[in-house]
C-alpha cells in the first residue's frame, strides 16, 4: 500500500532543482507537510492546488515519514 503512495513522488532533477515533487506537478512534498503542519485541512489544500488529489496529500506525508525513519541517529554521550 505505501508502494502505491510512494509512486507518486518524483526526484527529477530538471524539475525544481530535484526537490521531491507531486508526479507530473511542480509541487514539493515539502510545501504539502508544511501546509498540513500549518493546520490547513486537506478540503483547503485540495481547494488551492486542484491539480492535487487526496492521494497526493497522503503520499507527501508518507514520503516525510520514509525520510524521517531512516534516518541514523547517533547518541551523545555526555563527558
Amino acid at each position: 500500500m505505501e508502494q502505491k503512495f510512494l509512486g507518486r513522488i518524483a526526484i527529477n532533477p530538471k524539475v525544481m532543482v530535484g526537490k521531491p515533487v507531486i508526479k507530473g506537478t511542480r509541487i514539493p512534498v515539502d510545501l504539502i507537510i508544511k501546509l498540513v503542519a500549518q493546520g490547513m485541512t486537506e478540503k483547503e489544500i485540495l481547494e488551492d492546488y486542484p491539480h492535487l488529489t487526496k492521494d497526493d496529500i497522503k503520499a507527501a506525508l508518507l514520503y516525510g515519514a520514509e525520510i524521517v525513519s531512516s534516518e541514523t541517529i547517533l547518541p551523545i554521550t555526555e563527558k
